[in-house]
């Protein structure tokens, strides 16, 4: 169906089914998913969300923007199923990773041209064959780091531990310092014993596949949120390997997603906490920027000790067994006792999550934007003129913020990121300006991976028409200070630069996307924080570093010099962030763009 609004003429896709609620999270569908075992589909055999798979079809079967027969028009959705039985789709000649193949399994994903040459791409490959086609994604390695630099990175080269992933086709420079996953669970972190991957997105070979040769049939703990349909394909997927084992996340509220993505590894030598924006799937680890932080090897306490042994001064020990905790599974307690028994304490960040409920009392403040609120007004320090230093959210999808900003955004969301200091009277939300930076239809254009990228951005049309408002407050995706401008973001991150944004009060790495789902909304008269997903990250404030102004430095592209330093802060995106000009439009997945051709000739058309 044709319709004309804010964006332009566009036509909505068919296999949309965004929900207000559930439009931010990369939510899967789940119709079919088993169909793809079967051999229905040559797309990888995991589950994704829509605009993941639209991505992948576009990767597949790209259009040209010279191809004058392809139509914008979407055909009926009956009509098309009618028309897909038993055809045969192709998988991508191009050796780029799989990128936005994520999770991608169900009929719908069907929905595309159909092969112009089948003889070269035989639908039903061989399991060899399919191996092929993901270790071509994998090329780039996709070898580990140098052992030297790795070292160096682990070992006070890094005060913050926070890392951007490895990016293919930027200058190498840009790469130093970045960690590919491969890095993550080399030997050289320490010798594993057994790991476990919480995500959202899994595609169980690749990830098998990133582990070194000698650990890889090390037990291995995968923590998600799948049912039905997409449960049965992924513990498909696991078949092959013995070593594998499931924790299934409860969900019980409408629409949420188990998002957090933490690696926890079990060492002879002690243990290591990993928390990272990636979903455990070849394109996420490519071409997008991503962000990690690695936590020091924890050695385990002398037999003996109390429970209370090895708390850091951010009480990262207690917090996150807590947030184990909310998942009330028995198999959780092992990792629970086992994280008892080692030393935490030289942590310098706090623990910042969601899990669903909804809470009450002092349970309010442990989860959230309200925990966030707690943080900062305990551990931060009062901001002389705070009013005047504004906040930065930075994040790769969006949910549905209601009619205004006085809703949700700039009102008990704004209040608890311009909390600091236990004196601080609470600000009127006019009084510090917002700056949201969400990567524009040109940013996606321009990137390294061209349109697809935007597979990785699930802001629908129908989420977006309601909320106009909202896109005053956009700002551009920029990021020539670690070479990633051309690297769409996938990670989230929000901070309190000063007005000359050369300082910040805080930073938070997180998974959480701008979305009520992700950080709670309240209710009953702000009694009640409603959380619907399960989100982590890690916050960093001046004074666990020792830093008594009350800030970190704002490192500059040329501060080499102060590189090593725990003063200047790596921020991975440029400062003051520009905003929209009057010609850009933020990134909307579900509508097509053919005007002007990405990086590699291709138009977007996702039905």
């Amino acid at each position: 169906m044709l319709q004309e609004g804010a964006h332009g003429k566009w036509t909505v896709s068919s296999s949309d089914e965004s929900t207000e609620e559930n439009s931010d999270s990369e939510k899967p569908s789940t119709s079919s998913l088993l169909d793809a075992t079967r051999g229905r589909t040559s797309g990888p055999q995991y589950p994704c969300s829509d605009a993941r798979k639209a991505a992948h079809k576009r990767k597949a079967s790209p259009l040209k923007l010279s191809d004058k027969k392809i139509s914008t028009e979407i055909p009926p959705t009956e009509k098309q199923r009618a028309s897909q039985e038993g055809l045969g789709w192709c998988l991508s000649s191009s050796d780029e990773e799989p990128e936005d193949q994520e999770k991608h399994a169900h009929k719908e994903t069907l929905k595309g041209e159909k092969c112009d040459s089948p003889k070269e791409h035989p639908l039903n490959l061989s399991k060899d064959d399919e191996l092929t086609e993901n270790q071509k994604a994998e090329e780039y390695d996709e070898t580990p780091s140098e052992a030297q630099d790795t070292w160096d990175l682990l070992n006070g080269g890094n005060p913050f531990r926070f890392f951007l992933t490895k990016v293919k086709g930027i200058e190498q420079s840009y790469n130093s310092g970045a960690l590919h996953i491969k890095d993550i669970l080399s030997p050289l972190f320490g010798t594993l014993i057994s790991s476990a991957q919480f995500n959202y997105c899994i595609d169980v070979g690749w990830l098998v596949r990133q582990y070194p040769q000698e650990f890889r049939k090390k037990p291995l703990l995968i923590v998600h949120g799948e049912k039905r349909e997409s449960k049965a394909e992924l513990l498909a997927q696991a078949r092959p390997y013995e070593h594998i084992s499931f924790c299934q996340a409860k969900l019980d509220i409408a629409f949420g997603t188990h998002h957090t993505k933490m690696m926890l590894l079990s060492y002879e030598e002690g243990l290591r906490v990993v928390i990272h924006t990636s979903n455990l799937i070849a394109e996420d680890w490519h071409q997008k920027t991503q962000g990690i932080w690695i936590s020091p090897l924890y050695p385990r306490l002398p037999q003996g000790t109390t429970d209370s042994a090895g708390e850091s001064e951010t009480n990262f020990k207690s917090d996150l067994i807590s947030y184990l905790m909310a998942y009330s599974s028995p198999t959780l307690k092992e990792w629970i006792d086992l994280i008892q028994e080692h030393d935490l304490s030289e942590t310098r960040v706090y623990l910042l999550g969601s899990t669903p409920g909804r809470y009450q009392g002092s349970d309010k403040e442990k989860w959230g934007h309200l925990r966030l609120r707690k943080l900062l007004k305990e551990h931060a320090s009062s901001i002389p003129a705070q009013e005047s230093w504004p906040v930065v959210g930075q994040f790769s999808s969006i949910g549905s913020m209601g009619a205004d900003g006085s809703k949700w955004l700039c009102s008990e969301f704004q209040e608890s990121l311009v909390a600091a200091g236990s004196s601080v009277t609470t600000l009127l939300k006019c009084d510090v300006p917002i700056h949201l930076v969400y990567p524009t239809v040109n940013n996606v254009r321009q990137s390294l991976e061209g349109y697809p990228a935007g597979g990785s951005l699930p802001y629908s049309i129908q989420t977006a028409q309601k909320q106009l408002w909202l896109h005053s407050y956009f700002h551009k995706w920029s990021a020539e200070v670690s070479g990633r401008s051309h690297a769409i973001p996938h990670i989230k991150t929000y901070m309190r630069p000063s007005p000359d944004f050369q300082k910040i009060a805080w930073f938070l790495v997180t998974s959480a996307n701008l979305s009520k789902a992700a950080w709670g909304a309240l209710e009953k008269n702000g009694t009640q924080l409603m959380i619907r997903s399960y989100e982590l990250g890690v916050l960093f404030l001046p004074s666990a570093f020792g830093l008594e102004k009350g800030y970190f430095r704002v490192r500059g592209k040329m501060l080499s010099e102060s590189k090593d330093s725990a003063t200047y802060f790596p921020v991975p995106y440029d400062l003051p962030p520009e905003q929209y000009g009057s010609k850009d439009q933020p990134w909307i997945w579900n509508i097509p763009y053919t005007d002007a051709p990405d990086t590699h000739g291709n138009m977007w058309v996702p039905s």
